[in-house]
Order: C-alpha cells, then sequence, then structure tokens
C-alpha cells in the first residue's frame, strides 16, 4: 500500500467528517466558504453555541446560495445540512420586511420543528421571525404568527396548502425555496401538494434541493421546481455510506427475529438505538415483547397517536429511553446525534432506505454500528445492497447464551467496580459494612439470590 493511501485512511480514521473521499462541484463552481466570512454578528451567535468551523456541506453550498443559484445538493445524513440552508437565507432576509421571504418546505413534523428550532438558535436577538406549520395541532397558533409577520416559513405541504386555500398566507415576496430531504419531498405521497404549492409560488426564485441519496426519479421531479441553470454537487464520500460506520449482520430464522433482538441488545447494550421495522404491526409487537424483558424502549409507527409520539420521541432525545422502535414513515426527520446502534429488524426492499436507516448512526464524525437481522431470503437482498451502494457488510456468528451471559458478566463486574471506588475512604466502608450481614444473607438464599439478580439486571446489566 502506497504512503499517500496509507496517509489517506488516516485522515479518514481520525476525522473522516472532515475528509470527503469525492467532491462533485458544478461546472461554473464558486470558492468555498469559510467561517470567517461570516457576518460578525452570526459568528457571535454561532461561537455561543460551540461553532468554530463550518462543515464540508456548508463551505460549499452557502455560495451558491449567497448568489441565488438553483442547486440540487446531495450530502450524507447527519451532514450539517440544514446549516447550510439556515445561514445563507438569515444573511438575505430583509429585517425590515415581515413578509415570508423564504420557504422550507420538510416531509414531516419533527423535522419541522427541528429546522425551526434551529432558525430560532441561530437567528436569535436579529428580530428575523419564523414559523413552523405543520398538521396534528390547532390553526390559530400558526394563524397567529402568520398575521403577525414571519420571514421565514418552514412546513410541511398538507398543512402549509390548507393556510394558502383559506387566504392566511401569499407568498408574493418569497425568494428562496428550500427542499429538505429532496427524495421524500418529491415522492409520489407528496408530489400532488407539491405541484400545488408550486403554482402559487413566484416564477423567479432560487430552489436549493438536498437530499441524502438521489435516484434519478428526484433528478428528473426537479426540474419542474428548479431554472434550467440548476448544477448538482454531492458531497458523498464517493458512497452515501458513512466512513465510520461498521455494518453486520446475524442469519436467523423470520420466527426467531424478536429473541435475536434480544440477544443483539443484550450483547452489545447500546447506549441509545433505534430500531428499524418495515411494518406498523411489527413495530407494535416488538414494543411488547421487549419491554416485557425489562428495555427501556418506545415506539413511533402511524398507529401512535400524535400526542404519545412527541413524547417518546422527546423522551429519546433526553436519553430518558434508550431504544425507539420504528417504521421508515414515522422516522423521517428525526434528528438525534448521539444514536450509537442502529438495528435493522427487516431488510427493506428499497435498498436506498438501508442508507437512510444506517444514516441514523455515526453522525458528526462519530462512530456507530448497524446490525441486521436476515433471514436467507432478505440474503440475497442484503447482498445486492452491499453491491448498490459498496458497503462491507461482515456477517457474525449466532449469539450463544454463554457469550451473553459472559458479556453481561463483564460488564457488571466492570461497574460494580466503579462503584467500589467511590466507597475506598475509611467512613465510606463504615456505613457499607451495615451492609454485610444483608449481602451474606441474600447470596445464602434461593429466593434471596433472584431479588439481588434482579437488582444487578436493573441497575448494571442493561445500563452504562
Amino acid at each position: 500500500m502506497s504512503e499517500e493511501i496509507i496517509e489517506e485512511k488516516k485522515e479518514e480514521k481520525v476525522n473522516p467528517f472532515l475528509t470527503p473521499v469525492k467532491i462533485i462541484e458544478p461546472e461554473h463552481k464558486l470558492p468555498d466558504y469559510t467561517f470567517d466570512m461570516l457576518p460578525e454578528e452570526q459568528k457571535a451567535i454561532l461561537a455561543q453555541h460551540g461553532w468554530t468551523d463550518l462543515m464540508p456541506v456548508q463551505r460549499k453550498t452557502i455560495p451558491y446560495m449567497l448568489a441565488a443559484r438553483d442547486m440540487l445538493v446531495q450530502s450524507k445524513t447527519g451532514s450539517g445540512k440544514t446549516g447550510a440552508y439556515v445561514l445563507p437565507l438569515l444573511q438575505v432576509i430583509v429585517r425590515d420586511h415581515p413578509y415570508p421571504q423564504a420557504l422550507i418546505l420538510v416531509p414531516t413534523r419533527e423535522l419541522c420543528l427541528q429546522v425551526e428550532d434551529e432558525i430560532e438558535k441561530l437567528s436569535a436577538g436579529t428580530g428575523i421571525r419564523s414559523v413552523a406549520i405543520f398538521g396534528g395541532v390547532s390553526y390559530e397558533p400558526q394563524l397567529k404568527a402568520l398575521k403577525e409577520g414571519v420571514h421565514i416559513i418552514v412546513a410541511t405541504p398538507g398543512r402549509l396548502m390548507d393556510h394558502v386555500q383559506r387566504g392566511h398566507v401569499d407568498f408574493l415576496d418569497i425568494r428562496d425555496l428550500v427542499l429538505d430531504e429532496a427524495d421524500e419531498m418529491l415522492s409520489m405521497g407528496f408530489y400532488p401538494d407539491m405541484q400545488k404549492i408550486r403554482k402559487y409560488l413566484p416564477k423567479q426564485i432560487a430552489c436549493t434541493m438536498f437530499s441524502a441519496t438521489i435516484p434519478q426519479t428526484v433528478k428528473s421531479l426537479a426540474r419542474e421546481f428548479q431554472r434550467p441553470s440548476a448544477e448538482f454537487l454531492s458531497l458523498s464520500y464517493d458512497k452515501v455510506i458513512a466512513n465510520n460506520l461498521e455494518h453486520r449482520w446475524y442469519p436467523c430464522d423470520v420466527m426467531d427475529k424478536d429473541s435475536m433482538a434480544i440477544k443483539v441488545l443484550e450483547y452489545y447494550n447500546p447506549d441509545s438505538c433505534m430500531i428499524f421495522c418495515n411494518r406498523k404491526s411489527d413495530v407494535s409487537y416488538l414494543e411488547q415483547v421487549l419491554a416485557g424483558y425489562g428495555f427501556q424502549v418506545g415506539a413511533l409507527s402511524g398507529d401512535v397517536a400524535q400526542a404519545m409520539r412527541e413524547k417518546t420521541l422527546n423522551a429519546f432525545r433526553e436519553k430518558k429511553i434508550r431504544i425507539l422502535i420504528c417504521t421508515d414513515v414515522a422516522a423521517r426527520g428525526i434528528d438525534v446525534d448521539h444514536v450509537t446502534h442502529v438495528l435493522v429488524y427487516d431488510h427493506p426492499a428499497d435498498h436506498e432506505v438501508y442508507v437512510h436507516r444506517s444514516g441514523r448512526t455515526a453522525r458528526a464524525g462519530k462512530s456507530g454500528l448497524c446490525i441486521s437481522l436476515i433471514t436467507p431470503v432478505e440474503e440475497i437482498e442484503i447482498k445486492q445492497t452491499a453491491a448498490d451502494f459498496g458497503i462491507n457488510f461482515i456477517k457474525m456468528e449466532p449469539l450463544t447464551g454463554e457469550e451473553i451471559a459472559k458479556k453481561v458478566s463483564e460488564r457488571t463486574r466492570l461497574q460494580l467496580e466503579e462503584v467500589r471506588k467511590h466507597f475506598g475512604g475509611q467512613k465510606a466502608t463504615e456505613r457499607i459494612s451495615r451492609m454485610l450481614p444483608l449481602v451474606k444473607e441474600l447470596a445464602n438464599g434461593t429466593t434471596d439470590e433472584q431479588m439481588l439478580l434482579a437488582y444487578l439486571v436493573d441497575k448494571f446489566a442493561w445500563k452504562k
């Protein structure tokens, strides 16, 4: 192996997020935008949130948005796409003109709220106002915000069209249109509403689209929303799969998937895990099974009421629950950067969906692990996914009860050792010595052993 290749791999291992393997730039490319080029006001706001540099997609995209050029941008999930369009939009907003000047369309209410939160954070103290418009909630707060005047609208297509048709909002002053997760926004589910919205927008506006994957259908439909001069920018690291993400799979029978999921969770003991199922019924079933085994778990699917969805998602974000089971539709737009593991319960028929699922972990330069449970039939699909996206799937040997017991014991011993270190002083030793008779009593009785066992499992075995 040449020194150059060794050095490149070393750099990727240190910080692959900052070293894209391959970048496809427009024919008429613009120079990169740097942190120092930001307005002083923005730099001060970013500094408050710990930002000292721009991410690759931000450095590459901002110049084109400031120049009002239509762009189709491909960048992996979790690479900083929101900042790539929010930062330039905030620069071009005319603050003393409180009418919608930028429209950001997203597929889900979760992503809508996240983008709105990012805008509020990055525009604090500037007087720039924004509103999140989505369904499933009252119209009144959204209508009130629109009447008072906003500069930026973040919306899901359906509820936005409701407001437009009721005369609550007009788009006469819109200069920028952004489509986040463009592959979903241009899918057949959203396409009719997208066409309606386009008819209300001014003809000469800048349109920027972002997506982790850009199949030919997206490229074709994008032409309906962008000017003929639209160009393509790709920061996909040669593939859309993160370099700091490992892909493993365990063979199993269809009827053994639930028990295999339990084994994987016991063995790996993830800090934060998303489990993806193809069907809503499996989400509900698996939630009951895992909860019955004592795991901290929540579920998101179309069958879950909106209030419960929000409660579950917030609990997952705040790490009050460690495992989130969901369908792809329910997970759209969820942006949580602390996910350490992804468990693919069913391999998706659309291989690009696997890219989205695995992209939930290994974000912002962190490492991650994606584990798939694969039946003999699905083995054909996973091999095709590997070929389509250049993924190195590692086949694992089935987990045995002995391996899991050993792993759990090692983990528990380490945790107990850490606890013991906190009681090294003389006074602490005197306190814990009073518990010694109880410990001996528990260790000598069969019934009491079960009590001690239950405590250790709850306290250490399934927790970090």
